[in-house]
């Protein structure tokens, strides 16, 4: 029997982990002190911000939220392998590449906290706001993509979506349309290896998640997504091969949820304590610090310093938060129409009352 085509993919790793080299042909910035020290330090800023955001939600000063705990490479990954015209499309959960773009934690925090201004966040005014809906934010990406190739403009769309989130039909879609019109689009799908309760084994029969990119045409590359070398080097790579005409990529960053799906969840229900502490041995933060140490480019007391450091900038941006006024009972209706129809101004008349008592 003739095979018309062979499929592999392939695997991508740098660090292994213990923060060992596993392949030790680095890529340029890997070399480089500052600029290894510097995602490092990314790394770990962003984990101070999300302990400080989930001890807001469990005082009641901030609404449901969902912890990053455990994506920290795949998040800097992705944000520093981008450029700045690009288009990034998140989920709900990549504040790490969001703030290499330029978004401020408070921004993160209103949004949780209920206040639809910040999704009117600074950074590139061309990204897409968080999407909470699963698997839309591609089709999104997709889009921008086409119109990128339209315009004849070498940008490049990334868009981010969980393990659970690669099974819906938007996915699916983006990624056929991504191939058959060879879009400059990216596909990083984050397999933290729980769609909430439902765990990876249950999702899907496929071997890899980054083989769902085969029958779309694009390219497939799974990546060690607790490793920041492979995933910025993979992103940056796909990033290149689609801005020159190349067409789309798929990378499947292997990583693992350290916490509750948001903090709505109670993970300790279906999840095996085990596999938990399993997990924190292959976390990210862990293993570069362990080779940085190793190259002596790190020490502990490099590491105290930047946590303090790190947790002030946390502490600056939630007070910037909690000082923020709260809008009027008047905006939940302003802004819904050019024109407002007669049963929302009746409504807005009568909440304006209320308010008044």
């Amino acid at each position: 029997m003739e095979s018309p085509v062979r499929f592999e993919i392939d695997y991508l790793q740098y660090l292994d982990a213990d923060g060992a080299l596993s392949n030790p042909d680095l890529p340029e910035f890997a070399r480089n002190r500052e600029q290894l020290v510097g995602l490092y330090k990314e790394m770990l800023k962003v984990r101070c911000f999300d302990a400080k955001a989930v001890a807001l939600q469990r005082t009641g000063k901030l609404g449901t939220y969902a912890s990053c705990l455990g994506h920290e490479a795949a998040h800097i990954g992705i944000g520093s392998g981008l450029q700045a015209d690009d288009v990034l499309a998140p989920s709900y959960r990549e504040y790490g590449a969001q703030f290499m773009r330029g978004v401020k934690p408070r921004e993160v925090l209103l949004y949780w906290g209920g206040d639809e201004r910040g999704n009117d966040f600074s950074g590139p005014a061309h990204d897409f706001a968080w999407c909470v809906p699963i698997g839309t934010q591609c089709l999104h990406a997709a889009g921008s993509a086409l119109a990128f190739k339209l315009r004849n403009e070498p940008r490049v769309a990334l868009a981010c979506v969980g393990d659970g989130g690669s099974s819906k039909t938007d996915t699916y879609a983006a990624i056929n349309a991504a191939g058959a019109y060879t879009l400059p689009f990216v596909l990083c799908i984050i397999n933290n290896q729980w769609a909430i309760s439902v765990p990876r084994s249950a999702q899907t029969g496929a071997k890899t998640l980054a083989q769902k990119g085969l029958a779309g045409g694009l390219e497939c590359l799974q990546v060690d997504g607790n490793d920041i070398i492979a995933v910025k080097a993979a992103v940056e790579h796909a990033a290149k091969r689609a801005r020159h005409g190349h067409g789309g990529t798929v990378l499947e960053l292997i990583t693992y949820r350290l916490a509750d799906h948001t903090t709505a969840d109670d993970a300790r229900r279906y999840r095996d304590d085990e596999q938990v502490k399993a997990a924190w041995k292959r976390e990210p933060l862990l293993r570069l610090k362990n080779y940085l140490i190793a190259q002596s480019w790190w020490s502990e007391q490099d590491e105290a310093a930047w946590v303090i450091e790190s947790n002030a900038w946390a502490d600056a941006e939630v007070d910037a938060y909690l000082a923020t006024a709260v809008q009027p009972v008047a905006s939940m209706f302003d802004y819904l129409y050019a024109e407002m129809p007669h049963d929302v101004a009746e409504q807005r008349a009568q909440a304006l009352a209320a308010e008044k008592h």
